[in-house]
């Protein structure tokens, strides 16, 4: 395990915006507040306004203030790109109207007729895209698991553009040695995206371990309050940075100016939220391993993980997801059993949630895949909120007793 452990206030890189210079060396909890933004001009107003607008009014032909269509600039979206790329250290910040929609640009940008290796245990909809559309467009998928480094290196091929991590993954919270794939990416040319939604960049630093590009749902942890649907790609490299922004530009899946403001409004609080997911996750992980009806935990922050230690190294922190293997008909009755759990699709949220993969999340994933990794009709993912952890462990306690 070659990799340091990672830090909550790793420094961005040099050579960023004036708007960031300001606090780029300050910890992440300043940043969380203050990166990417800075009082209003006209009105010294302190939070950066909504700028609901479709397009600019240009000076002349050829003369403007650098905006010219929202598709291309909104100053709320920018604001919200350059907070979330400095919280992950990144040089460039580009934002999406979805997860999936960030996922898809990079794909276009990298391995457009190529090839891509994958973990093979990622949320339900991003293995759906890869096996289910972009075979449609002549882009190969091998899916591997990515614990096994030698198995990512043996499926690489001479036209392999993407490795594409989840670590920890989704839902049964799989830890990927990030250093090591990242040689591995090297060593073929290969770009190496991680994505980091069930960790948030107050848990984990990809990109100080060797990943080329990060990938969030910002509709999850960042913004915090099941109220946006969004995502954003944080990397280093002003070419690729480029070459992403033009297939954005030509094909359109930027979010609104609202979502960017509301997913700002949620980053200011990251650091705060952080700390109690990371605390409730790790309580109801403990209550769960000594719960007689649950047979198996999956949560990185537990001894008994298989790959503890490696999570250790590359996290600060465990965050709120967690997965739990009961009996079929238990899950069923606890999943819609719960009251503070809401039974739903999310994750990342204040209000703490409950699904079962099996039917939810990863329906789209071929059965005979999903019983084979271990996605089974008992096993239930929880996204534990900010409430009292002692009133979620006892709504688990009565949602299994029923």
């Amino acid at each position: 395990m070659s990799q340091q452990p990672a830090s909550r206030d790793v420094k961005p890189a040099e050579g960023r915006g004036a708007s960031r210079a300001k606090v780029s060396r300050s910890h992440f909890a300043t940043r969380c507040v203050h990166a990417g933004q800075s009082p209003e001009p006209v009105t010294g107003a302190i939070t950066t306004p909504l700028f609901q607008t479709s397009t600019y009014v240009q000076q002349g032909l050829g003369r403007h203030t650098g905006y010219e269509y929202a598709r291309l600039q909104n100053p709320t979206r920018e604001a919200t790109e350059a907070n979330i790329a400095d919280l992950e250290a990144g040089n460039h910040g580009i934002a999406f109207a979805s997860g999936m929609a960030a996922i898809e640009c990079l794909v276009k940008a990298v391995a457009a007729g190529g090839h891509i290796v994958s973990e093979e245990n990622t949320y339900g909809g991003t293995t759906r895209m890869f096996t289910q559309v972009l075979d449609r467009l002549g882009i190969g998928v091998t899916l591997v698991d990515c614990r096994n480094v030698a198995a990512v290196r043996e499926a690489m091929r001479p036209e392999t553009g993407l490795i594409h991590l989840e670590t920890p993954s989704n839902p049964l919270m799989r830890i990927t040695d990030i250093g090591a794939v990242a040689r591995v990416a090297r060593d073929h040319d290969a770009v190496l995206c991680v994505d980091n939604t069930f960790a948030s960049p107050y848990n984990q630093q990809p990109l100080a371990m060797g990943a080329d590009v990060v990938v969030h749902s910002t509709t999850k942890y960042l913004n915090g309050h099941s109220d946006v649907l969004g995502g954003i790609l944080v990397l280093d490299d002003d070419a690729l940075a480029d070459e992403i922004r033009f297939v954005r530009k030509s094909t359109g899946p930027i979010p609104g100016p609202m979502d960017s403001w509301l997913t700002l409004r949620g980053t200011r609080t990251l650091h705060v939220r952080m700390e109690r997911h990371n605390e409730n996750g790790m309580r109801i992980a403990e209550f769960l391993e000594a719960h007689p009806m649950v047979r198996t935990v999956h949560y990185p922050g537990l001894a008994s993980h298989p790959q503890h230690q490696l999570a250790a190294t590359q996290m600060t922190g465990f965050s709120g997801m967690l997965s739990a293997e009961v009996e079929e008909s238990d899950a069923k009755r606890l999943a819609e059993g719960t009251r503070i759990f809401r039974l739903a699709e999310s994750l990342g949220g204040v209000e703490s949630m409950i699904c079962v993969p099996s039917v939810m999340t990863h329906a789209s994933v071929p059965e005979d895949a999903r019983l084979r990794m271990g996605i089974t009709g008992g096993l239930v993912r929880l996204s534990a909120g900010i409430e009292d952890w002692r009133d979620l462990v006892e709504d688990l306690d009565r949602g299994l007793r029923r």
